[in-house]
């Protein structure tokens, strides 16, 4: 009853209530990046939603494109730009994903939506993390979040899967909220972001 019926109807309704709440941050945000010379404050990529569906993610963008001399993209570190930084820090470059919540594409609580390229990687078990709708946050995200390895966080989403309820959900956006607020596990130790899923040895 809850995964079919009064979770769509709660992340409908709070996700208006999220945009209206966060839209003074809009204009600001949007400030911060015509200060930086970003004429494009947003970032949208395709990734994988329920059932391996493929949808447009919406976020702030946090980086520049700045390449090296051979004309490739330099480190993330490197690209990562002061609004950006404070974004990821403050996790408000995820907001915009608010809308994405509405269109349904993506719940307030699940999994979080991972790049296209890591489809072929997955094994079985991994793979089951796509028979929920991806979520701004999850259960991976409030025990470790980017500090954890690939295959904690994939045991992590599994299991959101198996035992997903309203009061579970209550309990992420509250875990997400306070870890926001200490900024915990937001990177890996000495880098930007998570370093990629190269595949599993099972």
């Amino acid at each position: 009853m809850y995964q079919k019926f009064v979770k769509r109807t709660f992340d409908f309704t709070m996700s208006i209530m999220g945009l209206i709440l966060f839209s003074p941050f809009f204009i600001f945000i949007i400030l911060g990046f015509f200060f930086e010379n970003l004429a494009i404050s947003f970032f949208f990529q395709k990734r994988p939603g329920k059932n391996e569906r493929i949808f447009s993610v919406i976020k702030f963008k946090t980086m520049n494109n700045g390449k090296d001399a051979l004309g490739y993209l330099l480190p993330d570190s490197q690209r990562l730009t002061k609004v950006g930084s404070i974004l990821r820090k403050s996790s408000l470059d995820e907001i915009p994903q608010l809308l994405n919540v509405l269109k349904g594409d993506m719940s307030l609580v699940g999994p979080r939506p991972l790049l296209i390229e890591y489809l072929p990687l997955y094994n079985d078990n991994q793979r089951r993390r796509h028979e929920v709708k991806p979520g701004i946050t999850g259960w991976a995200q409030v025990n470790g979040r980017n500090a954890i390895s690939w295959e904690e966080k994939f045991k992590l989403d599994v299991w959101y899967v198996d035992n997903q309820s309203f009061w579970l959900d209550m309990k992420i956006i509250w875990l997400t909220i306070r870890k926001v607020l200490v900024r915990e596990g937001i990177n890996q130790d000495g880098q930007a972001t998570m370093e990629p899923f190269r595949g599993s040895e099972s």
